[in-house]
């Protein structure tokens, strides 16, 4: 007898259903489509500016390289289409990451992603709130829909462009 999975390979359709009922005002919508990806790329640059050792294993970026990798896995299981996106979506925040921490140095990078990172969650809540949405945002139900967030914004450009997730 063959399991069942309740997260088969349609369940992102479900994710993005559930998600979708909580950003039904446009100007929620547009403020998601900017800040859910700078939140991402601030997330990843903090991960960025933990230290390594000198001369050791690991390298600046490390850390951030293995969260980009994990939340791929669970793109990728959830939609191959949207994993091959989201590899897309890492390897360029990735590599402007790593150009700001070259240009701006470990410090610099770290106080320009606090500033992204609160900024972006400010516009998010105002989003939220009764002046556009009127409702709370989707991870205080479940704090997977930190990871939906963004495929679902990259699940727009893809319906813009004729794609299929």
């Amino acid at each position: 007898m063959t399991a069942t999975h309740d997260d088969g390979p349609r369940a992102i359709d479900r994710w993005f259903a559930s998600y979708s009922d909580d950003h039904r005002n446009p100007a929620n919508q547009a403020i998601h489509v900017a800040a859910v990806p700078l939140i991402l790329w601030s997330v990843i640059a903090l991960l960025w500016c933990i230290p390594v050792a000198e001369g050791g294993l690991f390298r600046p970026g490390i850390w951030a390289a293995m969260a980009m990798f994990a939340a791929w896995l669970f793109y990728f299981r959830a939609s191959r289409p949207l994993g091959i996106g989201m590899a897309a979506v890492f390897l360029v925040m990735a590599a402007v990451t790593q150009l700001l921490h070259q240009s701006l140095g470990t410090r610099g990078l770290l106080v320009t992603a606090i500033i992204v990172f609160v900024v972006a969650w400010i516009a998010q809540f105002v989003g939220h709130s009764r002046l556009y949405e009127g409702k709370k945002p989707s991870f205080f139900t479940d704090l997977r829909y930190l990871l939906i967030g963004p495929a679902w914004v990259l699940s727009k450009l893809y319906r813009k462009l004729g794609l299929r997730w």
